[in-house]
């Protein structure tokens, strides 16, 4: 059985077509990614799985239970931490945690007792007995998390939970994802950083307006662009034009220049060999640059490849809708 199941999923807002036949399968124990632009409809998805919208059509199923007909059933198995964290900012960090255990329905003891052990797995036992509001943005995040864990479901809804943390918190939280999983538990991750998707998840389906375009391990997507890819970071912005003119005669393919000072084009599966020709081809014409690299695909990439996007350009944010 799947941890997590939708089947030709759809779900309209007016004129607006969020999902549009979305199909996903999750395994249990695994990290499951959801990859796309801002409103490809990932927040649309995870919303439905937790109950707090109904689809226009389709069927969603977490451990085997419909999120129409047995909501009930599936709120009792899951967590959810959305993309701003949602804790009471005038109780303490141990205070929000058997807040959440109370409502769950536990009994004061086995809150306090779970209050302390997630204080510890997360880090903030030091700061267990101060308020929310004097928590930074990196602790306000695990605390969110630790919240969603308080009933120990077996599945876990992240919806971008890194939004916003500098590198050092986003390490900590990835940590912290790592550890749930090789304790058993199913996580459905929503993001837009390609490194986190990379990092963490088992497969991930890419989805843009509203359906899957592709799906795989990180390594099978990226095999889908092929080859490896030669990156010129030059140091002058006047020579971008004729560094990429240079790039482009050896590997065949047009380079694309970012706002960094930095080119990307596709090479053979004979990258090196590309690689030390555009450097003879620098050196002959003088042209001096900061770095020249041979790497794989990223997953922008991939996307890049499939839509002719990058997924990290603006998209229109999806609709909300509070459910009846």
């Amino acid at each position: 059985m799947a941890a997590i199941e939708l089947v030709d999923l759809v779900k309209h807002f007016g004129e607006v077509r969020a999902l549009d036949g979305l199909n996903l399968e999750v395994a249990e124990g695994h990290v499951h990614g959801l990859l796309g632009p801002n409103g490809a409809g990932k927040t649309t998805a995870v919303r439905i799985l937790a109950t707090l919208l109904a689809p226009t059509s389709g069927t969603a199923r977490v451990m085997g239970h419909d999120v129409i007909n047995d909501a009930h059933a599936v709120r009792s198995l899951i967590g959810l931490t959305g993309q701003f964290a949602s804790v009471d900012e005038w109780l303490t960090g141990r205070e929000n945690l058997v807040l959440v255990g109370r409502l769950l329905g536990l009994d004061l003891a086995t809150c306090t007792h779970r209050a302390g052990d997630l204080l510890d797995r997360f880090d903030l036992a030091d700061a267990a007995d101060r308020p929310a509001n004097t928590y930074s943005g990196g602790m306000r995040r695990r605390l969110d998390l630790a919240a969603s864990l308080v009933g120990n479901p077996p599945v876990l809804f992240l919806d971008e939970p890194t939004t916003g943390l500098d590198p050092r918190s986003r390490l900590q939280m990835w940590s912290v994802i790592r550890d749930l999983t090789r304790d058993g538990v199913t996580v459905l991750l929503t993001t837009q950083y390609l490194e986190e998707a990379d990092q963490l998840c088992d497969r991930i389906v890419v989805i843009d307006h509203g359906r899957a375009i592709a799906r795989g391990t990180s390594d099978e997507l990226k095999d889908e662009v092929g080859g490896q890819v030669v990156e010129v970071r030059v140091q002058d912005a006047a020579n971008l034009d004729v560094v990429a003119e240079v790039v482009a005669a050896v590997t065949a393919e047009e380079a694309t220049i970012d706002r960094t000072l930095r080119l990307v084009s596709s090479a053979t599966s004979e990258g090196l060999k590309a690689v030390e020709a555009v450097a003879r081809r620098l050196k002959s014409r003088e042209l001096v640059v900061a770095d020249l690299s041979l790497r794989r695909p990223s997953l922008d990439e991939v996307f890049l490849h499939i839509t002719g996007e990058h997924i990290t350009e603006e998209a229109v944010e999806e609709p909300q809708e509070v459910p009846a």
